[in-house]
């Protein structure tokens, strides 16, 4: 019978514990890469009015929609209409 020794590495030398601790690591540098460009790069400050700004965009947009609208509303409405029939003598 042969005495057999288990392997006794250190924990370090094991391939699959690096592994496992890559992921949860990773995390932590991005969450530190994450907090120095909120730092270094604030948030832009809004505008009083910004609200009666969004509003008059919307109706500037509107107003363009209603125009490249404007040629198919008209020929949609020249098909629907019955065309009037000359009398006849």
């Amino acid at each position: 019978m042969k005495n057999e020794t288990p392997d006794t590495k250190p924990w370090w030398q094991y391939g699959h514990v690096w592994l496992i601790i890559a992921g949860p690591a990773a995390v932590v540098v991005a969450g530190f890469v994450t907090l120095a460009i909120a730092i270094r790069t604030p948030d832009p400050v809004i505008a009083e009015d910004y609200y009666k700004r969004g509003l008059d965009i919307n109706k500037t947009l509107a107003a363009e929609k209603d125009l490249q609208l404007a040629p198919a509303m008209e020929s949609r409405n020249h098909v629907v209409t019955p065309k009037s029939e000359p009398a006849k003598p």
